[in-house]
């Protein structure tokens, strides 16, 4: 029995299985509302706080400063 998950747009439970063509919306009118929500910046992944550095990051990072390539000396 596949779980069941609401719908991020409506709510209504969705099944968790591959014949459920939308999920994790009910509905492809909810996943178009979603991806509306989106394209208008309704939804946005919100930026860093001021000051919060890159995982593994001591200092800020300056213009122009690159990540390292990967070592691959190994």
């Amino acid at each position: 029995m596949a779980a069941k998950v609401p719908c991020p747009t409506c709510g209504r439970p969705v099944s968790w299985a591959p014949e459920s063509r939308f999920r994790p919306f009910c509905s492809e009118r909810c996943r178009l509302i979603d991806l509306g929500e989106w394209l208008t910046e309704g939804r946005v992944i919100p930026e860093p706080h001021e000051g919060a550095l890159p995982e593994g990051r001591e200092e800020p990072w300056d213009i122009g400063d690159e990540p390292a390539p990967p070592d691959r000396s190994r």
